[in-house]
């Protein structure tokens, strides 16, 4: 009989960090910082991405490109991606801390997962410096994996199927059949399409709605309504399986996906 054995959860916007509001602020400031203007929403569009690659498609933004030229009189050059890295590190890494919450309802759920058995790994966007920063801070919160990937030493980060794979291997997963991926950006969305296993878009807290706590509160409920159908079309267009208003509905996709794989007509 099939199941699911091992979750793979991101970061920042799926189970920490409501939101997704740290790297967003960072990279933000990062640009300041040389008198260039990247918005919010240009950032959130590339989340997901290593932080390197996203620097590099910020810069690639022809509007971000062209006040660049207008600036410095020169077209940018990887010198200029890595001294954005740079700063983005040094903004980052001074309030990640600060941003390592759970989630509301992560901790609780991942405790029920993990004692059915079911394994949990990880995958980010952020380096193995950020995770030695943000893994234990979220511990400290009650919220503990069993495993975490950086891309660090891998041949890339998303979309690319390499996180997940090690994943796998790390924690003795024979079957892609038996893996969940869950996460909060197009970018998860698509690491778990290409490494063929079954994902699952999450909404409240994502970096794809970009809404605070207080924000979400505060909005009339047919806003809020339109705003999460807008995600979940987006999610579902990048080929996720599932899409999940908040991780208090994981378990019954679990279950879902444990009767389809077992049931000979619709596997």
């Amino acid at each position: 009989m099939k199941k699911v054995e091992c979750i793979i959860m991101d970061w920042a916007g799926t189970s920490v960090d409501y939101g997704c509001m740290a790297p967003v602020a960072a990279f933000v400031e990062s640009f300041k910082n040389i008198g260039l203007e990247v918005t919010p929403e240009e950032t959130r569009a590339f989340m997901g991405l290593t932080k390197i690659e996203e620097i590099r498609a910020l810069f690639a933004i022809e509007r971000v490109a062209e006040d660049f030229r207008l600036k410095f009189g020169r077209d940018y050059d990887d010198s200029d991606v890595q001294g954005r890295y740079n700063d983005f590190q040094r903004v980052l890494f001074a309030t990640l801390e600060d941003y390592s919450e759970p989630i509301p309802g992560v901790v609780e759920t991942i405790m029920q997962l993990r004692s059915q058995g079911i394994k949990v790994g990880s995958t980010t966007g952020y380096t193995q410096a950020m995770m030695d920063v943000v893994v234990p801070a979220a511990a400290r919160k009650g919220y503990v994996i069993d495993n975490c990937v950086t891309s660090d030493r891998l041949p890339a980060g998303r979309p690319y199927p390499y996180m997940v794979y090690q994943n796998m291997i790390d924690l003795a997963v024979s079957s892609v059949d038996c893996v969940l991926k869950y996460g909060d950006t197009i970018a998860d969305i698509k690491e778990g399409v290409n490494s063929k296993v079954w994902t699952v878009g999450v909404i409240l807290g994502s970096n794809e709605l970009g809404l605070t706590e207080d924000e979400i509160s505060k909005l009339p409920m047919a806003e809020l309504e339109n705003r999460k159908a807008v995600v979940r079309t987006r999610m579902l267009d990048a080929g996720t399986h599932y899409v999940v208003d908040d991780i208090t509905g994981l378990p019954s996709v679990i279950q879902d996906i444990n009767r389809r794989m077992n049931d000979s007509n619709n596997f």
